[in-house]
């Protein structure tokens, strides 16, 4: 007779009851994998009166946490939040049981600690959830790319901005339009702003840098940038010129530490992360011996995101029937978060300005003194949308790759010239 594990579920949302609709449908098969019985213990919900679902038993549900945790050998953590999630977590490690969780916000804020805790306990924490939903792509950086150096990883990690920039860039549609349009369509929650604004890939950066650099990274050390000020005339002049917006999460390896960074990046279209649509995720990686490694699916989503779990779940309970769980160790020695004034990167930049001779000639010496290389420079003929009307013309500027802080004061030097009427772009430019 098959041994018996007693699974927590805290958490019925819509990813908690497809994980129990996917523990109660394919019993048979999980119990084959994982070399256990999987049995839902409890279900642990705020509200016990709503109606959760065929596959989440009434007897089951219950507000009673500290109880259900206790008797419980895998926790799952599906609540959100920094608390009461990090209690829940911190009381089901500290009694040696291991846990699943989703949760990228209190990952990207406390995972040191959690990690810590889990390994001085022997449980294991696993977390693939937490930054691409269904991709696969936490264990890939901390087994299958364990033996080589992993040098940058770039991603597509939130699959609303995704649409939104995907849609500005085929129909041409303005900003406020599109996310109009998400939000009707459930892409975006009544404050976008975690999305929007770059933070829910912040949370992810900061997971992925320590999954990849083996130390510890939160996300206040994250330099973040969100979409919202992504213009039509952008996208446009991207267009233009083949390439594509998109709001990419950047760890990179550099001299010195590492570089985390969120923000708004054109890329060529002809890059395979420019290849991914709608509400999709993708994440783009380079190892030393590896080279280059892409891994693309549903970012989000009940059952995406419950595949996930359940794969943690298994492998979780494998472990534990092993007696040997997996840890995810921190080196201890502390790996600086470089600012981002140390990002060295190409950079695109719209400059409207006046109809006067030399004009070109100004803003080219201005960035030679700046230390700062053009790479192509083109007049576009027309001011930029909402520009002052004083303009005749827009500049597209595109410099080879340098500093943010030579950038900063390259930028701080045009705006003072008297035949700028203003800077209306700076983007970063990644890849060839």
């Amino acid at each position: 007779m098959s041994t018996t594990l007693k699974v927590a579920l805290l958490g019925a949302g819509t990813v908690g009851t497809e994980v129990a609709r996917i523990l109660d449908q394919d019993a048979a098969a999980l119990t084959q994998r994982a070399g256990a019985r999987l049995r839902l213990s409890a279900v642990v919900v705020r509200d016990t009166a709503a109606d959760r679902g065929p596959h989440v038993p009434r007897e089951l549900i219950t507000d009673q946490a500290e109880d259900a945790i206790d008797g419980a050998d895998l926790v799952i953590e599906l609540m959100g939040g920094i608390e009461p999630a990090r209690t829940y977590i911190t009381r089901a490690l500290s009694n040696g049981a291991s846990v699943v969780t989703g949760n990228k916000a209190l990952l990207a804020a406390h995972g040191a600690e959690l990690f810590a805790l889990a390994k001085d306990n022997d449980a294991q924490l696993s977390f693939e959830a937490a930054v691409a939903g269904a991709i696969p792509i936490l264990r890939p950086l901390a087994e299958s790319l364990a033996g080589d150096t992993i040098t940058k990883v770039m991603g597509i990690v939130n699959g609303s901005t995704n649409y939104i920039l995907d849609k500005m860039d085929r129909e041409g549609a303005d900003l406020a339009d599109v996310m109009a349009e998400a939000a009707a369509l459930g892409f975006l929650e009544a404050d976008p702003s975690a999305d929007v604004e770059g933070h829910d890939a912040a949370a992810k950066a900061a997971l992925l840098a320590t999954l990849a650099f083996g130390a510890g990274f939160s996300i206040d050390q994250v330099h973040t940038e969100g979409i919202t000020g992504v213009s039509a005339t952008d996208v446009e002049a991207a267009r233009a010129e083949d390439q594509v917006i998109k709001l990419l999460a950047i760890v990179e390896r550099s001299e010195g530490g590492v570089q985390m960074r969120v923000h708004p990046t054109l890329i060529s279209r002809e890059h395979p992360l420019a290849a991914v649509h709608g509400a999709f995720n993708a994440v783009f990686v380079e190892a030393e011996n590896a080279g280059q490694l892409m891994f693309y699916g549903a970012g989000a989503g009940g059952a995406p995101t419950a595949s996930a779990v359940m794969g943690d779940l298994v492998t979780a309970a494998r472990r534990s029937l092993a007696g040997a769980p997996d840890h995810t160790v921190l080196s201890a020695t502390a790996v600086p978060a470089l600012p981002i004034e140390d990002a060295i990167t190409r950079y695109a930049l719209a400059i409207d300005v006046t109809d006067a001779p030399g004009v070109l000639a100004r803003i080219a010496q201005v960035f030679a003194d700046q230390g700062v290389s053009i790479e192509a420079m083109r007049q576009t003929g027309y001011p930029s949308a909402g520009s002052d009307a004083a303009a005749s013309a827009s500049l597209r500027i595109i410099t080879h790759a340098g500093t943010q802080r030579a950038l900063d004061a390259t930028v701080a030097a045009v705006t003072e010239l008297d035949v700028v009427t203003g800077i209306t772009s700076v983007l970063r430019v990644e890849g060839n």
